[in-house]
């Protein structure tokens, strides 16, 4: 599996961080960023996948 963020629409709004911290984190960028893929447990990334306001979180099998 293969997590991205779409920078042009992510807004920094951290609901990707405090579903799944140990994958997601906001950044001086005020953007989030994968941290650690192998941390991902797929429902939390899934979840916060469906979460995202701006849909900027792509995963992909």
């Amino acid at each position: 599996m293969r997590i991205g963020i779409d920078k042009e629409t992510c807004t920094g709004c951290g609901v990707c961080e405090s579903l799944c911290p140990d994958v997601f984190q906001i950044q001086e960028d005020e953007k989030a960023h994968v941290i650690n893929l192998e941390a991902c447990n797929e429902s939390n990334c899934k979840e916060a996948a469906d979460s995202c306001p701006t849909q900027a979180i792509i995963i992909e099998d």
